[in-house]
């Protein structure tokens, strides 16, 4: 099993956790870490675009001019694409755009992407992150002392103060046990973890 080191909100080293290999010290399958992300950034899209094509433009019905001895090349209709306000040729349609993974599949990512940051020591685990009151400035500083920039932070239960202090950092994002995803943990260049985070989730993903 392997073992990080936890901090405090000063940055000082106060003791070791020992991490789940189940989690934590996987097989990396990069293949189905490639899949969760590409998932993910697909079930976004809400695939609403429309166009219309030649034959939804409204009017258009009369033949332009007719057929020969004009001078003109044959035209059939206004509404083709070649005229201004015609219809779009290989018009875009709303679609779906899900792509599904079976739960097998969602864990083994996560776990891999977790199992990268550790093994790429950008895995920091923090005793315990609590805030009396909402100071962006004060979250800030716990970064600092961590010698962290671009973190996702994932705190445990209901956490509201250290939520609302990092909501303005740039590049610093919160979340909970059962909101991380593989997209979010690979995006960021370090991941930090309350020692109850970590705990939440050895539970869910062992």
């Amino acid at each position: 099993m392997a073992n990080v080191s936890v901090y405090n909100m000063e940055g000082k080293e106060v003791g070791t956790l020992e991490l789940n290999d189940a989690v934590f010290g996987v097989e990396i399958n990069e293949h189905l870490v490639h899949m969760a992300v590409v998932a993910q950034l697909a079930n976004k899209r809400q695939g609403t675009q429309k166009a219309k094509t030649r034959g939804e433009v409204s009017g258009g019905g009369r033949k332009p001019w007719r057929q020969k001895e004009t001078g003109h090349a044959r035209q059939g209709s206004t509404r083709a694409p070649q005229w201004k306000g015609g219809g779009v040729v290989f018009a875009p349609t709303p679609r779906d755009y899900t792509i599904e993974l079976n739960k097998k599949e969602k864990r083994l990512a996560l776990k891999s992407a977790l199992t990268s940051r550790v093994q790429e020591n950008k895995f920091i685990v923090v005793d315990e992150m609590n805030f009396d009151e909402i100071k962006t400035k004060k979250f800030q500083n716990v970064m600092n002392n961590l010698n962290v920039k671009k973190a996702l932070v994932v705190l445990d239960g209901e956490n509201k103060n250290a939520v609302l202090s990092a909501r303005n950092i740039q590049d610093v994002k919160t979340a909970y046990v059962n909101t991380i995803n593989v997209y979010d943990i690979l995006k960021y260049n370090t991941v930090v973890a309350t020692k109850a985070a970590v705990a939440g989730i050895e539970e869910v993903y062992a």
